[in-house]
């Protein structure tokens, strides 16, 4: 079974080396599996919850876009899209807004942080505090589950997000399924890599820090000033150093084959200077990203390809979200409305048809069933990939009746002849001509 993974990507500054090697390149890497159906989006809806600038939200929606195509996600294999073109997302996190109970909301990390300093600092508990930031679980379970993610890879500080998704689509199933399951149940996968690559200070790699190593902004001089400027201790050139522990020694070994590792930390044993030490590491980081910022620099010149590029992502993804969209807007009652009798008129009551009904499996795949006019389920379609796949055969078997079951991917019904199913679909015709 084909399994789907999620990542966000929030559009609020630039990517840095720790971002690359923590996140960017294993899920570049793990995209490639063919078991695994990859959806990585820009988080610009939540980017503003953090950030009222709109020109560096706008700037950094295209820095981050150019940073993940340069180097190297394929937006063939995967579906790469920005949240704020996927409008079945907001409108998600409203019928998930309406299950989401205000106690589960208190408990969010975020908010309570946010609270408990306010308290801190003698200030009113929600001082500063908005309804973005108070409701974030629940978007992030709308960008979740909108797509029905088995795995959702976070930092430890998100796991908790991912716990109430799954809180909040069980309670969903349960209101609204009548035995169906809409939602499949996300798991956190928790990338502990992503605190591992050290700054310039030793700390781990961080804007709030002012420590980063840039990955691509600044070009080559501002890999090699970033490099020049992390911590070393103060042994001169010449004498043995110890390469454990050294922050410019675990940055090189990100990049570093393992007989490459094993070869610097000799010549650090034997007496290489920190300064030439720091040459060989911005030669061994420029050698690997240094293509990737030629491309990401063409990308940069060139927006128009980066929103081609997103466009053509959000529609793949709006071919998922509508017809889930409908099916979910269905279950909670907000459907098209149908003629009713009118009080002290006869309306002459029509004959009940057969009927198709669509819907989509908590295997992500999109099936349909015919059912007959009394209500018995004459056949079952096997799974599609997409709804448009099972409703052209839907279509298809309206037109042509009977002449469509040639070839048609379905499973037999117990007790239910072809003879039936020709008939239930002659019946259908002759209702329509």
């Amino acid at each position: 079974m084909t399994q789907r993974v999620l990542t966000g990507i929030t559009t609020t500054g630039i990517l840095h080396l720790g971002n690359y090697v923590g996140a960017i390149r294993p899920a570049i890497a793990a995209s490639l599996s063919a078991s695994v159906q990859s959806f990585y989006f820009m988080a610009d809806y939540h980017a503003l919850i953090k950030c009222d600038d709109p020109a560096r939200i706008a700037r950094s929606r295209l820095q981050i876009a150019a940073t993940w195509l340069a180097a190297g996600l394929d937006p063939e294999q995967v579906v790469f899209y920005r949240q704020s073109d996927v409008p079945e997302i907001t409108e998600l996190t409203w019928l998930l807004t309406c299950v989401t109970s205000k106690g589960q909301m208190n408990r969010a990390h975020a908010y309570k942080a946010t609270v408990d300093a306010n308290v801190a600092d003698g200030e009113d508990p929600d001082a500063g505090v908005t309804m973005g930031l108070y409701c974030y679980p629940i978007l992030m379970a709308a960008d979740i589950l909108m797509f029905n993610a088995h795995r959702v890879p976070v930092g430890k500080d998100q796991v908790q997000h991912i716990e109430m998704a799954r809180d909040v689509a069980q309670r969903f199933n349960h209101l609204f399924g009548q035995g169906r399951e809409f939602f499949v149940l996300p798991e956190a996968e928790v990338e502990a890599e992503l605190e591992l690559l050290p700054g310039l200070d030793g700390r781990k790699m961080s804007k709030s820090y002012d420590n980063i190593v840039p990955l691509f902004e600044g070009g080559a001089k501002a890999l090699k000033e970033a490099i020049a400027r992390i911590k070393t201790d103060s042994r001169l050139p010449g004498e043995p150093k110890d390469p454990e522990g050294q922050p410019l020694v675990q940055i090189f070994d990100a990049f570093a084959a393992p007989a490459e590792r094993a070869a610097f930390r000799e010549a650090l044993r034997g007496g290489l200077a920190w300064g030439e030490a720091k040459e060989r590491l911005f030669a061994q980081i420029d050698g690997q990203i240094g293509p990737m910022r030629a491309k990401y620099e063409a990308l940069m010149a060139h927006p128009e390809r980066i929103e081609a590029i997103l466009q053509h992502g959000a529609a793949k993804a709006r071919a998922i979200a509508q017809p889930f969209l409908a099916e979910l807007r269905a279950a909670v009652g907000l459907t098209a409305f149908t003629a009713l009798p009118v009080a002290g008129t006869t309306v002459e009551a029509k004959q009940a048809l057969p009927l198709f009904k669509q819907y989509r499996e908590s295997d992500g795949r999109f099936y349909f069933k015919f059912q007959g006019a009394d209500g018995r389920l004459l056949l079952q379609s096997s799974g599609f990939d997409s709804g448009r796949d099972a409703g052209q055969w839907v279509a298809r078997l309206k037109r042509e009746g009977a002449a469509a079951l040639a070839g048609l991917p379905a499973e037999r019904v117990a007790g239910v002849s072809e003879d039936d199913v020709a008939a239930a679909l002659a019946a259908l015709l002759a209702a329509a001509e």
